[in-house]
């Protein structure tokens, strides 16, 4: 079957939502009976962000997908009409949620276009159980449409190789204020530990102190490995891939509880209230005391989580539809 996928994020970020289409493109290319084309708009300007979506998405794709057989859209920006079937993949529904956390113009695409493309499409697939309740209850989404297909982690994010040297913690976000940051540097700083902060610059004027920018996924791996921990205290994801990324690697996690992060995680970290300081920092403290035990359950929850197997649920959702 011809497939066409949209790799437009790739453009936009290095963040989860591209690792997602790294990983998930990279196995499903030279399955069997599966013949891919990756289609995608523009630059990495505002303009080409405004193109894309006023533009490229209900006018350009649905034209370029008209000999497919299906189209996959790897975000929940797509046509709201198209000739070809067409999946939507949703990381999370953040511009629904918490709408002030964003720029303007990705606010307005929110109230205009959302729930309007995943009513179009023919199926919806969540990264995760959390997310597929988020589409039932703010898009209206029926559960029977949606199909939870969970992220993979790559393959550099592995115990073995070189470690970071330092006593540190370390978080890993894009500048943004869902990102919980702030707090984090003020749990850190209860907890008396030296916080570094992985990512890229984002949105909503977010500094902090210790923040290194984005890294090669070798050195982020070698910082994952020489830290005390991961601290993930974000206040809204539809997954968190660093929480499995730091698991992979060995190492324990701290991270927000009552969200999609507690179904990541597992069982395998420590949850704590990520809209308290003092929890964080007491959070911090229990990883360190159960280091041992944790690197142990994160090891033994994070292995089954592979692009192999993403790719599986992706392409049987594709053959079912076509």
């Amino acid at each position: 079957m011809r497939v066409g996928v949209d790799t437009s994020p790739l453009i936009k970020t290095r963040a989860g939502t591209a690792r997602h289409v790294r990983g998930l493109v990279g196995a499903l290319r030279g399955r069997p009976g599966v013949e891919l084309e990756l289609l995608s708009f523009g630059g990495t300007g505002r303009v080409s962000s405004v193109a894309r979506d006023a533009l490229w998405y209900p006018i350009g794709l649905p034209r370029r997908a008209r000999d497919l057989e299906l189209l996959h859209c790897t975000t929940f920006r797509g046509p709201a009409r198209a000739r070809v079937a067409t999946v939507l993949t949703v990381h999370d529904l953040a511009l629904l949620r918490t709408p002030e956390a964003f720029p303007r113009w990705h606010r307005l695409y929110g109230r205009a276009g959302l729930r309007k493309v995943l009513h179009a499409a023919d199926a919806v697939v969540a990264v995760s159980e959390f997310t597929r309740e988020e589409l039932v209850a703010l898009a209206q989404v029926p559960g029977e449409r949606i199909r939870v297909v969970p992220n993979g982690v790559d393959a550099v994010f592995t115990p073995q190789g070189p470690a970071m040297e330092g006593n540190y913690v370390l978080a890993v976000a894009t500048l943004e204020p869902r990102k919980n940051l702030a707090r984090a540097v003020e749990g850190a700083r209860l907890a008396g530990v030296e916080l570094r902060v992985v990512g890229a610059h984002g949105w909503g004027g977010v500094e902090v102190p210790g923040w290194v920018g984005e890294v090669p996924d070798a050195e982020l791996a070698a910082l994952y490995r020489g830290a005390r921990c991961l601290l993930y205290p974000s206040l809204y994801e539809g997954f968190g891939i660093p929480v499995l990324e730091a698991m992979a690697c060995g190492t324990p996690v701290v991270t927000s509880r009552g969200t999609a992060m507690e179904e990541v995680a597992g069982g395998a970290a420590v949850l704590v209230d990520p809209l308290d300081e003092a929890s964080i920092a007491a959070g911090l403290a229990e990883a360190d005391a159960r280091r041992h035990e944790l690197m142990e359950l994160g090891l033994a929850h994070a292995r089954p989580f592979t692009w192999e197997r993403a790719a599986d649920g992706v392409e049987a959702l594709w053959r079912e539809l076509g």
